[in-house]
Formats: C-alpha cells, sequence, structure tokens
C-alpha cells in the first residue's frame, strides 16, 4: 500500500504542468542570490564611511519598499496580469541590484537597493498569483511545499556561495545576482510566453476576487493572522533576538548562533513538502492549526532555557511547526482565490501581514527584552503564534470550500 501511495505521487509530481516548475527554479535563482548578497551589503554599505546603524538602514530600505508598494503590487496583478508584473519586477530588482555595484556614495547604494524593494514584491505577489492560477486544486498544497522548499534551500545556500564570491570583491556578489535573474527572466519569459494558464491575461472576463469579498471571509482574515504572527515570530524575532541570546544569555559565540538558525531551516525543510501534500488530502486546519501550535511551543521554549542542547531542540522544534503551517496556509489562501479568479490586492494584503508582523515583532520584543527579559519576549511571541493558531480553530477548512466551487464551476 505505501509503494503504491509513492508510485501515485511521484506520477502526480511529473503531472504538474511545467510553467510550475519553471517558478519553482527560478525560486531557488532569486533566494539563492539574495542570500549572495546578504553577507556583502553591510560590510559594502560601510565603505562610504557610514556607521553601522546607517549600513543596517539599506536592509531596513530594502523591507520598507516592499511594504510600501505591496498595495501598487497587488492593483499591477489585477490590472496588467501575473506574468508581465513578475517578469517586470525581476528585471527591476536585476537592475537595482547591478546599479549597486556601481554605487559612487552611500546614499547611491541607498537608492537603489529600495528599488530593489519595490520589484521585490512585484514578483513574489505576482509569482504567487502564478502558482494559484496555475496549480491543479486537488495540489496547491503539494505545489505550494515545493515553492516554500525551493526558496528554503536558496536561502541556506545563498550565504554560503556568497562569503566565498565575497573574496571577489564586495561588489561581485551584486553582480553575480544580477546577471542570474536577467537569466531567470528570460527563462520564464519563454517558458510562460505560450502558457495556457497566463495567456489572455488582460481579457475582462478573468473574474476578480475583490480585497473588500475576500475580508468577508473568515478563513481569509485567519490567514491573515497566521501570517501576521509568522512574521512576527519566525521572520521578525527570531533573526533578530536569537543572536543576541545565544551571546548574552548562552555565553555563546556568534558562531552557534548561525547553527541555531539553520537548526530552525533544517526543521523547516524536514516537513515543508510532506506537510503540503497532506494538506490536499486531509486539509488545510488541521496543519496550519498543528504547525501554528508546535511552533509557539518552541519559540516560547527557546527563552526559557539556558541549555545550549535544549535550545538546540526548541529552534529544530519551532522550524517544524513553521514548516508545517507555510504550505497549507498558502494553499488556504488559494482555494480562496481560486484558479479561476484574480486577486491581486487580496495576495498582496497577505503578503504585507507577514511584512508587518516582522518589523512590529522585533521592536516589540526588544522593549520587552530590555524592561523585562528574554524569556519575556520569547514567550510573548509564542503566545502571538498561539492566539493565531485558536482563530483558525473558529473557521472552516478552506479545503471544502474549495472542492464545492470546482465541482460548481
Amino acid at each position: 500500500m505505501t509503494s503504491q501511495n509513492t508510485a501515485d505521487n511521484v506520477e502526480e509530481v511529473r503531472t504538474l504542468p511545467s510553467e510550475i516548475w519553471v517558478l519553482i527554479s527560478a525560486s531557488f535563482v532569486i533566494a539563492l542570490g539574495f542570500g549572495i548578497v546578504s553577507p556583502a551589503l553591510p560590510q559594502f554599505a560601510t565603505e562610504f564611511g557610514v556607521g553601522v546603524v546607517a549600513a543596517s538602514a539599506v536592509i531596513s530600505a530594502f523591507a520598507m519598499m516592499r511594504l510600501l508598494f505591496a498595495p501598487a503590487s497587488g492593483t499591477l496583478v489585477q490590472k496588467l496580469g501575473e506574468r508581465p508584473v513578475y517578469l517586470t519586477g525581476l528585471l527591476i530588482v536585476a537592475v537595482s541590484t547591478g546599479a549597486c555595484a556601481f554605487a559612487q556614495t552611500y546614499w547611491q547604494l541607498l537608492v537603489f537597493r529600495g528599488l530593489g524593494g519595490v520589484g521585490s514584491t512585484m514578483f513574489s505577489v505576482s509569482a504567487l498569483g502564478l502558482l494559484i492560477r496555475m496549480s491543479p486544486a486537488h495540489s496547491r498544497g503539494r505545489v505550494s511545499g515545493m515553492y516554500a522548499t525551493s526558496f528554503l534551500m536558496g536561502s541556506i545556500g545563498g550565504p554560503l556561495l556568497g562569503g566565498a564570491v565575497v573574496g571577489l570583491g564586495l561588489r561581485a556578489p551584486f553582480i553575480i545576482y544580477a546577471v542570474a535573474l536577467v537569466i531567470a527572466a528570460a527563462v520564464v519569459f519563454f517558458s510562460l510566453d505560450n502558457s495556457n494558464d497566463t495567456r489572455g491575461e488582460n481579457d475582462s472576463a478573468v473574474p476578480v476576487l475583490s480585497l473588500r469579498a475576500a475580508l468577508k471571509i473568515p478563513a481569509y482574515r485567519a490567514a491573515l493572522s497566521s501570517n501576521f504572527a509568522t512574521g512576527w515570530a519566525v521572520f521578525g524575532v527570531r533573526v533578530a533576538l536569537i543572536p543576541l541570546f545565544v551571546i548574552e544569555v548562552l555565553d555563546r559565540s556568534a558562531a552557534v548562533a548561525a547553527i541555531a538558525l539553520t537548526v530552525f531551516a533544517v526543521g523547516n525543510a524536514l516537513v515543508l513538502i510532506t506537510s503540503g501534500r497532506l494538506s490536499d488530502v486531509r486539509g488545510r486546519k488541521p496543519f496550519i492549526v498543528l504547525g501554528l501550535v508546535v511552533s509557539a511551543g518552541g519559540t516560547a521554549a527557546i527563552g526559557l532555557t539556558d541549555n545550549l542542547l535544549l535550545f538546540m531542540a526548541a529552534s529544530f522544534i519551532a522550524g517544524l511547526g513553521s514548516g508545517s503551517m507555510t504550505p497549507p496556509q498558502q494553499a488556504a489562501v488559494a482555494d480562496i482565490i481560486g484558479s479561476r479568479a484574480r486577486g491581486g490586492p487580496v495576495l498582496s494584503t497577505f503578503q504585507m501581514t507577514a511584512d508587518v508582523g516582522a518589523i512590529l515583532g522585533p521592536v516589540v520584543a526588544g522593549a520587552v527584552v530590555q524592561y523585562y527579559s528574554y524569556g519575556a519576549a520569547f514567550v510573548m511571541s509564542g503566545a502571538v503564534l498561539l492566539a493565531a493558531a485558536l482563530w483558525w480553530l473558529c473557521v472552516s477548512d478552506t479545503m471544502v470550500r474549495s472542492k464545492a466551487a470546482e465541482s460548481s464551476a
């Protein structure tokens, strides 16, 4: 029985549209290149004679422009379609990244990097829209898991490769990433050029799901809450506080913090594809709730230990929880929009909640650390994740709604 199920899974993966594999491959290249640039960027900024705060502002400018331009990206997807916005976003990031390599002043670097944030939100919102439109309804969770895994693998490998590339000079990573993005854009352009799923994107007959209509759906509101919680705890607090916690509480080096972040990523990667696949069979809600609860427990436990092994175990558990809920959550949003509709603002708002969480989380948690303790900050972040899990318990599973919609279409 097990071998038959495995054979069925392999056959289903083989029958996925080739365009999906193109987007998955492009996701890996994008994440890999981003990781290549990341180690060089702060150091490159200091070459212009600025301090740590100004160097950090270059990174913040990218994130802030992503957040500010997200609503416009959703509107562009709604009006122009996913494919042209995706390609334009890739090229904007390519040009802005290449320009960073030739920046002559700090302010030029700041502006060029900020423009990259505009392109980044364009291709991330449109990529999710493309995946929704091209993924078979019965494989949305599986596709979401594979897409998230490819991005995660690129994110892990990028900094490692970036450390080696920096040896060629601080400007070299930007040039390499820019060239890689141009190649990725060309591959996507020709691969999706004749796709039935992207042809006729400007056709007024394509149904549209407005943000107002989506907000009336309880599951969408729950998805916004869980994505905000993920941004807060996973993308924000984890990255900002774990290095400080390792040094100040565990009395270990920064290298141990890097290992802890990797342990989290390993736990994440181990369950991404499996949770996505199972959510196609058993529904989105169970895995979203389970993932949020597990991630909440792991996050809270991180701040309540002074033992290195227990700390690493808690990081691994938090990674397992995050990986368990990410693909089903994305698939749930896909269920809500449907494969025949377009929902640019719906997707951009979903993305923005994670960005807002990632911005607010470190600030609030940092204040809690300053006035109370690291334990209180991590427990609070776990509580944010747990609140999102409780919210999901109060709504219906979106996969049931998706099947009904598909049968009535």
